[in-house]
């Protein structure tokens, strides 16, 4: 990116997304706003069906949305700009299309030949863990080294602008690993990063921000931080069946959930000030909780209450 672009990559603006006509018309993406700021790594992610992979298919220009605007770069277009724009982005899709009578080596280098710019062919798979398996034919890889294969050549440019569509899926752990690092040298030196995923905790170790998606709308956005910190944290510990009608008055907790091996769960907004007291409590009576544990909101807990917050949106209005 030039120095004069202005700090948000990507600017999208009350963008609407429909398939098909008439009554039969469908709207998968419904309003949405958001913008992505130069440089860091912005995750979309949301329940099946809630409008992911049609945002980035929009972001990407591979269609033009119903209304609304987007803009790359500080006012491109990505359909009428995508000559400008193409040699500045790369792309790893949910599934490749590679030929399956070539080798690792020789896909990335048939790929380098087409890529301004492109980085060596060694250095690509060195990259992305792939330099033991350059001789093997891709139909003979597995389905996680097909990933590192997508992105050996979504990077091949080290692109300004980098979409990620689930880049884990079929990776065992030490793959799952490399990517993330792979993805953070990416973010690091510059490139700005669009990632959509199931795997909740790699939005949570990776995004810089991110928004939930439900039913073809954003339903919040955010830091991880922000997000988890409008959801209870929760105090969970076992105790003496006498007893748990005793619980410490003060506790900013709703009535405790037991669980199926009896443990009680308590939900909280003042995760340390609830703690304190129940732990001071305990050490008055010389009562034990067993397996005492306290610990914030998970962004995969905050997830489902807001898909199950959101899961009653009747409002299925259509675009006009």
């Amino acid at each position: 990116m030039t120095r004069n672009e202005p700090e948000d990559c990507i600017r999208v603006q009350d963008v609407w997304r429909r398939y098909g006509q008439g009554k039969r018309a469908f709207d998968a993406v419904r309003g949405v706003s958001f913008t992505v700021r130069r440089g860091e790594l912005f995750a979309l992610l949301g329940t099946n069906g809630a409008g992911k992979t049609s945002t980035v298919e929009l972001l990407e220009g591979l269609a033009r949305p119903h209304r609304g605007a987007i803009r790359l770069f500080g006012g491109l277009d990505p359909v009428a700009d995508r000559s400008a724009i193409r040699p500045r982005t790369g792309a790893m899709l949910q599934q490749g299309g590679f030929i399956s009578h070539l080798t690792v080596a020789e896909t990335v280098g048939m790929w380098a030949d087409l890529t301004a710019g492109s980085r060596s062919v060694p250095e690509a798979m060195e990259l992305t863990g792939l330099s033991r398996r350059a001789e093997v034919l891709v139909q003979n890889l597995s389905g996680g080294e097909r990933r590192r294969l997508d992105l050996a050549v979504a990077t091949l440019a080290q692109p300004d602008l980098l979409f990620l569509d689930e880049p884990t899926t079929g990776m065992d752990a030490e793959g799952r690993q490399g990517t993330w690092r792979l993805i953070r040298q990416l973010r690091d030196r510059g490139s700005t990063v669009v990632l959509t995923t199931h795997h909740l905790d790699e939005a949570e170790t990776l995004a810089d921000r991110l928004a939930i998606m439900h039913r073809g709308r954003i339903a919040t956005a955010g830091t991880v931080r922000q997000i988890v910190a409008d959801h209870p944290a929760t105090l969970s510990f076992g105790l003496p069946a006498g007893l748990r009608e005793e619980l410490p008055p003060g506790l900013s907790a709703p009535t405790p959930t037991g669980t199926a091996d009896g443990r009680i769960t308590l939900a909280t907004g003042h995760l340390q000030r609830d703690a304190t007291r129940l732990l001071t409590w305990a050490e008055s009576r010389g009562v034990t909780l067993e397996h005492f544990t306290a610990r914030p909101a998970s962004l995969e807990e905050a997830f489902i209450r807001i898909a199950a917050a959101h899961g009653n949106d009747d409002d299925d209005r259509e675009l006009t």
